[in-house]
């Protein structure tokens, strides 16, 4: 685990802050409130990223899956992955990923609640099918959940990190993806901003989302908007706008 200081920004936190948690510290508002001035946007979208992540869980338990790893998970949200899967499975299991100090003990604080479909797993994201594995059963589909993450890889890293856990996936699986992307000057401003004071950020475009999932199936309407992904409704025609959550579901055959 990376040695905890709370002068320096998390990305955890400042994804917290942004979607208007409490779990943060002095620096992390600070930061987030200076990238909220020049992207006003990455609230809504933080918003759009989690609506979507609950849905693709959703989707997935209705497919008949009952195992989950979030993986870079942040810190709990409403509704949170077990909440969203155990609503339609009270069984279904979800393995939390995070090697972030202050996640980890929100987690295990959640975990120690008694919900024993709950595991948490104190690891970095690239290093973890071990401890995975001691804890689902990989022989068996599951469902992976990659979310608002592989922005902080280059294009091949991220292509790697999906096909490394792809590959120790079952039949039957599941890999859902979600990356921000924006795009103008305001974006260059942004992005300079957050990997110079949090984590390197890096901006995909939507053909190389979808080539993230490599050869994996990917479920109808493939790599879109977020707002776009298997909505109860047919979203209105959406607004021109800079900023977007590129997102997909992908099988396993």
């Amino acid at each position: 685990m990376p040695e905890f200081n709370p002068n320096t920004p998390s990305v955890a936190r400042v994804y917290d802050y942004v979607l208007g948690g409490k779990d943060n510290y002095a620096a992390d508002r600070e930061v987030a409130d200076r990238l909220l001035t020049i992207v006003p946007l990455i609230g809504v979208m933080a918003v759009e990223n989690r609506r979507f992540l609950s849905r693709a869980a959703i989707w997935a338990a209705n497919q008949g899956i009952s195992q989950f790893i979030d993986l870079g998970c942040g810190l709990p949200t409403t509704p949170n992955i077990h909440q969203s899967v155990q609503a339609v499975n009270s069984g279904a299991r979800v393995a939390y990923v995070d090697n972030d100090r202050v996640v980890i003990r929100h987690l295990q604080a959640l975990s120690a609640q008694g919900n024993p479909g709950v595991s948490v797993l104190d690891a970095d994201v690239s290093d973890v099918l071990d401890g995975v594995r001691a804890s689902l059963d990989l022989s068996a589909p599951a469902c992976l959940i990659i979310g608002y993450l592989l922005h902080f890889y280059p294009a091949d890293a991220a292509r790697d990190l999906v096909s490394k856990y792809a590959a120790a996936l079952a039949p039957g699986s599941c890999v859902a993806v979600s990356v921000l992307h924006y795009d103008g000057d305001a974006a260059d401003e942004g992005q300079r901003t957050y990997s110079s004071e949090v984590a390197s950020l890096y901006m995909h475009t939507l053909p190389e989302v979808a080539s993230f999932f490599g050869p994996l199936e990917l479920v109808p309407p493939g790599v879109v908007d977020a707002r776009q992904w298997h909505q109860d409704q047919e979203p209105a025609a959406l607004e021109p706008r800079a900023g977007f959550v590129f997102a997909g579901v992908a099988r396993k055959r």
